[in-house]
């Protein structure tokens, strides 16, 4: 993959369809070179095969390529469950078939239609079948078909347009991550700890991508060490128009930064850009319903050789058990790791998910939701847990609002015993 886009920025565009229908073939036409294994031997690919490429005028984006959903045996039942999980990362979904609309065809489209994923279908092989009854039929049910051939290129050029057609508005759109609390020809003064566990002569993700869209929209960006903060506010002859802060360095930069100036952390933007903030907001309010012995999930994007002084791991553990007043049980999953089964758990506490696209972000908030399970992110139970919950909300009026009305509540539930 290029090191010029996170794959976290890239549309994920997930091709699902029967063994053997030419999906590998297909994804290797579209991106003009042998990604993928292609083999007359049914089940020949086995883990999801992703490639990065540019598809104008959408950008850059990445093509995942499933193993067959009808796959059978125990290890074919392996690769369905990893086929599966693209769903929860996938934004536009591609069905392919060789000539057969059956119920696993059925299953994928009534899967993407209620996670409100657009999906495509591509009739492979068209050089060998007749296509005109199924893509009237798809027709009618509203889905939107293209005729190709992999093997003669036939149809490649329809399939990259189609894709482009049925794009999510986002990806046309992208959100702001925090131009818009900031504005042109005003300053964001950022607070970046380096520490143990800032990467050796780089910024983490986070940083950089607020430092280049501050820079996008004509604005203005100060970066310093916690200690340095106090010193270069006094050294401003205008107060920054927002003090953006490492979640950990909260307490201190929350004494340092006048009651007057907007503060809030790295990780809180994300959840607004790549999660749902107000949903996230609320979940760190269930932090008082908290007791000892409740079990924690703390879900990580990326996987990282956790330092001793880790985030996740160690840091939020503590906060929360202090506030708490006793012991809590944690369990830490990375990656595409994920459970099915989230009942055992009280409240999921989830990274900023700087290295997931939007999509995988907001399926797990669904999936939440749908089992009655309060999420949150570090941010905001940091800030929750130190006491700068509703200061760190404030650039947020709308969510700081939500959450005043919740936490009155629940300061009513508490009198009525």
């Amino acid at each position: 993959m290029s090191r010029g886009t996170s794959k976290s920025f890239r549309l994920h565009i997930a091709l699902f369809g029967r063994r053997n229908v030419g999906k590998s073939s297909l994804l290797n036409a579209l991106t003009g070179q042998e990604v993928s294994i292609v083999s007359e031997t049914a089940g020949t690919t086995t883990d999801p095969v992703e490639k990065p490429m540019e598809l104008l005028p959408l950008g850059p984006v990445l093509f995942i390529d499933t193993a067959g959903i009808d796959d059978v045996g125990a290890l074919g039942q392996q690769r369905v469950v990893k086929s599966q999980k693209v769903f929860e990362r996938c934004d536009l979904g591609v069905i392919v078939t060789d000539g057969e609309w059956s119920s696993f065809e059925d299953a994928v489209l009534q899967k993407l239609t209620e996670a409100e994923i657009p999906a495509i279908a591509v009739l492979n092989k068209s050089d060998i079948w007749q296509t005109e009854n199924l893509r009237q039929e798809l027709t009618s049910r509203g889905v939107y078909s293209v005729e190709a051939s992999a093997l003669n290129g036939s149809g490649i050029a329809e399939v990259k347009n189609a894709l482009i057609r049925n794009a999510p508005a986002e990806y046309l759109e992208q959100p702001v991550i925090v131009a818009d609390l900031v504005g042109a020809g005003e300053l964001a003064v950022l607070v970046v700890p380096i520490d143990k566990e800032a990467p050796k002569g780089r910024l983490i993700n986070p940083q950089v991508q607020v430092i280049r869209e501050l820079l996008d929209a004509d604005a203005m960006s100060m970066v310093v060490k916690e200690r340095e903060l106090r010193s270069a506010l006094e050294r401003l002859q205008t107060p920054p128009k927002l003090v953006v802060t490492d979640s950990q360095a909260f307490l201190k930069v929350a004494a340092d930064v006048p009651q007057s100036v907007p503060m809030t952390s790295f990780s809180i933007l994300y959840s607004r850009f790549r999660g749902d903030l107000a949903t996230q907001a609320l979940g760190a309010v269930s932090v008082e319903r908290l007791k000892p012995g409740d079990r924690v999930l703390i879900a990580e994007a990326c996987t990282h050789h956790p330092i001793g002084e880790d985030i996740g791991r160690v840091k939020i553990p503590r906060w929360l058990t202090q506030y708490v007043g006793g012991k809590l049980d944690f369990d830490v999953v990375a990656g595409h790791d994920y459970p099915e089964d989230l009942a055992p758990y009280k409240l999921v506490i989830h990274c900023g998910g700087c290295t997931f696209n939007r999509r995988e972000m907001l399926s797990r908030i669904v999936r939440c939701r749908q089992q009655g399970l309060p999420i949150t992110n570090y941010g905001l139970v940091i800030a929750y847990s130190l006491g700068v919950f509703e200061r760190a909300l404030a650039p947020f009026p709308a969510v700081l609002e939500l959450v005043q009305a919740e936490l009155r509540e629940s300061a009513k539930m508490v009198e009525r015993g």
